[in-house]
């Protein structure tokens, strides 16, 4: 008994210190080369191999085995093509002994240990044109016409769409008339597709085509054409305490439901993430993410993404701008989009890499009769203020009518900067805003 209860022993010991086999991780797509960036970091180009344990693919068969202890995103980007994030691991799971029963943290298992993506022609994909409405516009042509509260309803709720999946539910909206939807990247990240159903109960099998990194956008296309849309509105056109609607799909309740409120404040929030947001005091609930903040015009002035959760706070949700969802079409639309009823959009004019496309109002052809501004700042990303009106942060370039403008800029734990600028007609003007600390 005791020479067999001793060769058990050693033959449990070694099991328990045996090498884990390694397995190969592979990444491939169509067309190679992409380059893919794994949490994050950068680490090659398809067709890409990494060795791993076996315990990353299957539950390993004891507490000391190897384990994944985090998840694991894949982002996929290649120039003339739709940037494609895939979620490569399942969990958390817990490991828990079977003998005593002890927890010994959590693990994620890969779903494969081939990922094979084929990536969509960003020319096919990003189809049609996107309206857009900028404040120098504004300024130049006058204000649109506000629309009644039933007109309002009417004419923006077609765009809007339910978006589900086998875990998750929320709302986005047409912003082509091809198809392409806008919604929140919480909602699209780690799926393939969408199931989207529109008002009328048409449901459609919605791609997820592009998550952005960094904001909360994401885009997904379906097929077709004629698809009400929505104009797009700059931050530079929101102004507080304006009478703001939001449309979207609550849980628990009416689809495509309607709530009314205003414009508590725009500018940035760095609690809330990066970008431009817009507070307002409309209901907004889980499953209202991803839908579109409207305002008087029927033009979309933000996304709405969050509520405030917090004790003996209430009515305080935000909405990512839609100067930030116009950012993101730039990279895919570089001749622009296109003006809202006659209105001159900003995204007509190319502006050099790394600029602000916010406040410009001329289209694509420079002499218009408007001054260019080139704007940047000390520190960088401070937020501008034309004439007493937000218009986003530096750089920027801005597109000015002729005569005398007050510019002033505004950074956390800095003095405002203000100066008069005059504008002269086809004039090309420079001005860096230098901040003093406090």
């Amino acid at each position: 008994m005791y020479v067999r209860a001793l060769t058990i022993a050693t033959l449990v010991c070694g099991l328990l210190s045996f090498p884990a086999l390694a397995d190969k991780l592979r990444i491939t797509t169509v067309p190679p080369g992409a380059t893919v960036q794994i949490n994050g970091v950068l680490v090659g180009t398809t067709p890409y191999e990494q060795s791993i344990p076996g315990g990353y693919l299957h539950k390993t068969k004891t507490a000391l085995g190897a384990r994944l202890g985090y998840p694991m995103v894949a982002r996929l980007t290649l120039e003339g093509y739709a940037a494609k994030e895939i979620q490569m691991t399942e969990g958390p799971m817990s490991w828990v002994s079977t003998l005593k029963g002890h927890n010994h943290g959590s693990y994620w298992l890969l779903k494969t240990d081939h990922f094979q993506v084929e990536l969509q022609s960003a020319s096919k994909t990003f189809t049609g044109s996107v309206e857009s409405v900028s404040g120098s516009s504004t300024l130049v042509l006058g204000p649109r016409p506000e629309l009644s509260l039933e007109e309002l309803v009417g004419r923006t709720k077609p765009a809007v769409v339910f978006l589900k999946s086998l875990t998750k539910s929320g709302t986005g909206f047409f912003i082509t008339e091809t198809g392409v939807i806008a919604t929140n990247a919480h909602l699209a990240r780690g799926e393939e597709a969408l199931l989207a159903t529109l008002p009328n109960g048409t449901q459609l099998e919605a791609k997820i085509v592009y998550v952005d990194p960094d904001l909360d956008i994401a885009l997904a296309k379906t097929t077709g054409e004629g698809f009400p849309h929505l104009p797009l509105a700059e931050a530079s056109t929101v102004r507080q305490g304006e009478s703001v609607l939001a449309i979207g799909n609550p849980g628990d309740a009416m689809l495509f439901s309607v709530t009314k409120g205003i414009v508590s404040a725009v500018g940035r929030f760095d609690a809330a993430g990066p970008g431009t947001w817009i507070q307002t005091d409309a209901p907004i609930n889980p499953g209202n993410s991803g839908g579109p903040l409207l305002n008087s015009r029927g033009e979309v002035i933000g996304i709405n993404s969050q509520k405030l959760i917090k004790k003996n706070v209430t009515g305080i949700g935000f909405a990512l701008s839609a100067s930030d969802l116009l950012e993101v079409f730039h990279r895919f639309y570089p001749t622009g989009t296109k003006p809202n009823e006659n209105v001159a959009a900003s995204a007509n004019a190319k502006l050099p890499a790394g600029r602000s496309m916010m406040n410009t109002a001329a289209g694509p052809q420079i002499s218009s009769g408007l001054g260019v501004t080139e704007t940047t700042s000390d520190p960088d990303g401070a937020e501008i203020f034309l004439d007493d009106k937000f218009i986003g942060t530096t750089p920027a370039t801005l597109r000015l009518t002729e005569g005398t403008h007050t510019l002033i800029s505004k950074s956390p734990h800095h003095a405002d900067w203000q100066r008069s600028i005059t504008i002269l007609k086809d004039s090309a003007v420079s001005v860096k805003a230098a901040l003093d600390p406090i």
